[in-house]
């Protein structure tokens, strides 16, 4: 071997030992949780959940820090332009995909492109609900009297791209109805106009809902789980109320690091994070916040997040949904 050569594959051997001790002690510093909403909603309070089981099992800090604005854009800009190092992820949510698809010129981060997938904590289904007194005993009802009468039916939601609005849009390109959207800021006005019988229906997350239910005030006509919700046995799947697949159609909360990320970092915070949702007192507080664990690899969540964006592409294109 040549000097010369000697010399060169010492020094890339060199260059290499910071990134090996790197990857070795990761975390040695504080991790950042970045929530693209306000403190106290759901996926603040996942974030929070997850991060301090984090925190124990990697010997470091977690501090979620909120930054909203853009329906979660502010923070996942924010993330995607942080350091490579596995220090800083976003806590994504149905928006991460979504957002680029309605405002492609207005989002500046690629959702595949610009981060490396971490996991999937959790997907948070729907309940399709009617007011208590609503004429609607049943989802074919519903339906019978939007194509009878084009737009009489309406729904409420959170506003254009939300996981409301879409899924309604998605029961009227596959039952072939054409209804009314009313947006709403934020789900609980709607849920408002809902109970009350001004607005016909909407798709709700699972959280608060038994409670309405129990006094009266609103009825389930369908899930979006793969199988009947055990705290609604009485109320039928989309499958079976005639519309399979809608259990795909779903919010997720996972955990993304910015492109670029090393894979033993990625790996670490992985198995952390799916740690904390193997742990009983952590599955039941998710529980009650209406999620399903999922739990996920970086590869699995990667394929997942593959196949989420198809399936939203493929309904904004076929609705021609705008954002706002």
């Amino acid at each position: 071997m040549t000097l010369t050569l000697r010399t060169r594959l010492m020094a890339a051997l060199l260059a290499l030992l910071p990134l090996a001790a790197t990857a070795q002690d990761f975390p040695s510093k504080p991790i950042k949780f970045m929530v693209g909403y306000a403190a106290g909603g759901p996926t603040d309070v996942i974030a929070r959940i997850v991060g301090q089981e984090v925190s124990a099992t990697l010997g470091q800090p977690v501090v979620v820090e909120n930054r909203a604005g853009a329906n979660g854009n502010i923070g996942t800009e924010a993330v995607a332009r942080s350091a490579p190092d596995g220090y800083t992820l976003i806590v994504n949510t149905l928006s991460h995909n979504v957002n680029p698809l309605l405002n492609p010129g207005m989002v500046k981060y690629d959702p595949a492109k610009d981060f490396a997938p971490v996991s999937l904590a959790v997907v948070l289904p729907q309940l399709l609900v009617v007011s208590h007194d609503s004429p609607f005993q049943t989802l074919a009802d519903l339906l019978k009297a939007a194509k009878a009468d084009a737009g009489k039916v309406s729904y409420g939601s959170a506003g254009n791209g939300g996981s409301a609005h879409l899924s309604a849009e998605l029961l009227a390109q596959r039952a072939g109805a054409k209804m009314t959207h009313i947006p709403f800021k934020g789900n609980g006005p709607a849920l408002t106009e809902v109970m009350a019988g001004r607005v016909s229906y909407m798709f709700y997350p699972m959280i608060g809902v038994a409670s309405h239910v129990a006094d009266k005030k609103l009825r389930i006509l369908g899930v979006t789980t793969e199988k009947r919700h055990p705290d609604f046995p009485g109320a039928p799947t989309m499958a079976e109320a005639g519309f399979p697949g809608f259990e795909s159609y779903v919010g997720p909360v996972g955990f993304m690091a910015p492109a670029g990320t090393p894979a033993p970092a990625l790996q670490k915070l992985s198995t952390a994070i799916r740690a904390a949702l193997t742990k009983p007192e952590v599955r039941d507080r998710l529980r009650g916040l209406g999620a399903v664990v999922v739990g996920s690899s970086p590869d699995e969540y990667r394929e997942w997040l593959k196949g989420d964006a198809q399936r939203w592409g493929q309904l904004i294109a076929a609705a021609q949904i705008k954002g706002d």
